[in-house]
């Protein structure tokens, strides 16, 4: 096959997306995106013991879930697989980081920082993609990744400092991608299996705060505990859409979508929280919105060509 066909087939099969695994990864996003307005309101209460009650009551909806289905087997199974399980410890342990960081982040100001995390993690799942499922880009989707990578270089040079929260974020969440893409278990028997393994260490973080008289429920209002129990379904279903749409679409277009979720957060960061957006965040947060708009551009004219 010449170069000519492997670039047509390449393309073809990025425009091939899966309608449910692309609604999916855009819930997912806008959920995220509208986290922190959640997070602000426990932010009183220790990153660690949040992260611990997410785990927690999050497996509790997820295991819930799958035994309203009928389906518990999915996880125990996947559970009982030595590669799967380690696969899964991984992801768990990627995505508690992720978690941890970004509570972190909301409680101490640095909700902007963190948007830029997310801005990052989009060309890491781009990286990703063309280094270990060997994806191909056309060459508009090169140009947007590459406008894009200019824009968060200006963003990481106009701070005047490494961002070391917002590599993190993108780090971690780009790794726990990469990871979930290549497990072989399904959504929910997936997430629910992540924080299983995770469980005895956030049940017994949970218990050992409560006993100790430092515990987040027993310290705070009726309205603190139900905040926390919410931490469930908030953890479990974007994780759980986010995961269909990663094994039913291409990791560019999984890392495209991710820019939904920093937008909002910026939103919520400058909008509601009245963190600074000076001029050099302005330029560069601008120059990543003209590639998300040759993104679409491209969607555009690919559509058209098929019609």
């Amino acid at each position: 096959m010449n170069d000519s066909s492997h670039v047509a087939s390449a393309t073809s099969a990025a425009q091939r997306i899966d309608g449910r695994g692309l609604s999916a990864a855009i819930s997912a996003f806008l959920i995220w995106g509208l986290m922190p307005l959640y997070m602000k309101l426990l932010a009183t209460i220790p990153v660690l013991q949040i992260t611990a009650h997410r785990m927690l009551w999050g497996c509790l909806v997820g295991f819930g879930w799958l035994a309203a289905r009928g389906d518990t087997h999915q996880t125990w199974s996947a559970l009982s697989n030595p590669q799967v399980r380690l696969r899964l410890c991984a992801s768990a342990t990627f995505i508690a980081i992720n978690w941890s960081i970004f509570m972190w982040g909301i409680a101490t100001a640095h909700v902007v920082e963190i948007s830029l995390g997310y801005f990052i993690g989009p060309l890491l799942n781009v990286a990703l993609g063309v280094v270990c499922f060997r994806e191909r880009l056309n060459r508009m989707q090169w140009l947007s990744v590459a406008i894009a990578a200019a824009g968060v270089l200006y963003l990481t040079w106009a701070a005047g400092r490494p961002p070391y929260v917002s590599i993190a974020l993108a780090l971690s969440f780009g790794l726990y991608g990469l990871v979930r893409k290549t497990a072989n278990v399904e959504a929910l028997p997936g997430f629910t299996g992540e924080t299983l393994l995770l469980l005895p260490f956030a049940a017994g973080f949970v218990m050992w705060c409560e006993l100790s008289g430092s515990g987040a429920m027993s310290q705070n209002s009726f309205e603190t505990t139900l905040l926390l129990l919410l931490g469930g379904p908030l953890t479990a279903v974007p994780l759980v859409l986010f995961a269909v749409g990663a094994r039913r679409i291409p990791l560019f277009t999984i890392g495209l979508l991710q820019y939904i979720a920093p937008s909002l957060q910026l939103a919520c960061a400058v909008l509601v929280f009245g963190e600074s957006f000076s001029g050099p965040r302005v330029v560069g947060f601008s120059m990543i919105w003209t590639a998300l708009a040759v993104f679409a551009l491209d969607g555009v004219l690919a559509s058209r060509r098929r019609t």
